[in-house]
């Protein structure tokens, strides 16, 4: 796979991971739910919390992938930014 298409895929699954947990985590709140729309309906919160619990380490896993594929620009912008200040 070339490196850009690799960056594009691992960009998407960064992105649904991160809406998976962050619209999982909202359901979770108690006071969300009574806030929104969930007053009576009973939401099956063992299968939320696992969506939750897995897309976070999913999107951890990403997070690594893409902080080791961005590497040497990040280590190139931090050396800049170093210089940058010294002067």
């Amino acid at each position: 796979m070339k490196r850009n298409m690799l960056n594009y895929v691992i960009d998407i699954g960064m992105g649904i991971s991160f809406l998976l947990v962050f619209f999982t985590g909202i359901i979770k709140l108690p006071k969300i739910l009574t806030f929104i729309i969930v007053n009576k309906i009973r939401l099956p919160l063992l299968t939320i919390t696992l969506i939750h619990d897995w897309s976070g380490v999913v999107m951890g896993i990403l997070v690594f992938a893409h902080i080791m594929l961005h590497w040497n620009w990040i280590v190139t912008m931090t050396k800049k930014l170093i210089k940058k200040g010294e002067k």
